[in-house]
């Protein structure tokens, strides 16, 4: 009788192995990332002095993450992304002492190729993408005029700017992305007061994006309300802060051109000087040479309240070379040029390298 059950068994592991490896083929884990670093010269507008340095992240912020997803069926995936800056000049986690570990993104979510996708967690915000996908130097809080202007307050005289206030990645948020349409696609985010009294009001923002060929597009909006402000203005009672911004860039072959507008107004209830009111545009090109590009960016600002303004100009230059898919090394310039303070620039070369 023993003998008439071992080709039933046989069968059961062979076709246990087949299902094992069919689960194993529907689900991937991704570790990714990449190392920036360059070396060169630092000095803030007003700061007087030159810093040498040996810096992570000059091009990109460098960071490391794990993704994965699993197919679920009828065209469903689990999907989650646990994604964290470090410093490659100190071997430290985040992007400053006290950042979080995973502070890229933290998530967790569902995606339908009908239904769109949905994130739970730490999500970086839609206004931030639209930010880094049209100006050449894309993210680079060392070299980029769009993102100084963005998310680097500055000071001059009465009138304080505190730029973009709730970080590039919210915490308790939660993110829709709808599915692609011929090139067109919406993503929304809300964040969660988790707070009593304030579920529903704390902050939300979206992006449209387009992508035809080349053409591209966006428009972003965001809205953040707060009780305590992460900057050193929090004694003139900011209360809400709504940005808004385009852009729109085209690819000619021989040059690729990049266009921004943006509006930002924080409101200062209880501050004599009145609401700050910031406005910028910024143009810029990148240009292929050789196995790299050269990158151009000018961003002009402007800063009010009732108490005064100032303007601002940032300009920088720099050429990228690519040694292979994954590696590059560059070298760029950065000017910067506030109304009643002393300029400050910034040049450096570097290595970058993508895992």
């Amino acid at each position: 009788m023993q003998k008439q059950y071992k080709p039933a068994l046989k069968l059961a592991a062979v076709a246990a192995t087949l299902f094992s490896g069919a689960a194993m083929a529907q689900s991937s884990v991704t570790l990714y990332g990449q190392a920036d670093m360059f070396v060169g010269g630092v000095k803030s507008p007003g700061s007087g002095e030159r810093a040498w340095v040996a810096n992570s992240g000059g091009m990109q912020t460098s960071y490391w993450g794990i993704k994965g997803t699993e197919d679920l069926g009828g065209g469903t995936k689990a999907i989650f992304d646990l994604n964290g800056f470090f410093r490659t000049d100190s071997g430290n986690s985040g992007r400053f002492n006290g950042d979080s570990m995973f502070s890229r993104n933290a998530y967790v979510g569902l995606q339908n190729d009908k239904a769109g996708t949905i994130k739970l967690g730490r999500n970086t915000t839609p206004y931030f993408i639209s930010t880094i996908l049209f100006n050449p130097l894309v993210d680079s809080y060392v070299f980029s005029p769009t993102i100084f202007h963005t998310y680097f307050g500055a000071v001059s005289g009465a009138v304080a700017d505190p730029g973009i206030i709730g970080d590039s990645g919210w915490n308790n948020s939660l993110v829709y992305s709808t599915p692609n349409f011929g090139g067109l696609t919406a993503n929304f985010i809300y964040g969660f007061g988790e707070q009593p009294g304030a579920a529903g009001k704390q902050k939300f923002g979206g992006n449209v994006l387009y992508f035809n060929g080349p053409f591209a597009a966006t428009v972003a909006y965001q809205q953040v309300r707060f009780n305590n402000v992460p900057t050193d203005m929090s004694d003139i009672g900011l209360s809400r802060q709504d940005a808004a911004q385009i852009g729109l860039s085209y690819d000619f072959k021989v040059v690729k051109l990049f266009a921004q507008g943006q509006y930002i107004k924080t409101r200062a209830t209880t501050a004599p000087s009145g609401d700050i009111k910031h406005i910028d545009g910024q143009f810029g090109a990148s240009v292929p040479i050789g196995a790299g590009n050269l990158l151009a960016s000018y961003a002009y600002g402007k800063v009010d309240n009732s108490l005064g303004d100032f303007k601002r100009n940032t300009f920088a230059v720099a050429y990228d070379y690519n040694l292979s898919k994954r590696t590059d090394v560059y070298a760029a310039y950065y000017y910067d040029k506030i109304t009643g303070i002393e300029h400050g620039d910034t040049f450096g070369v570097g290595v970058r390298h993508k895992f």
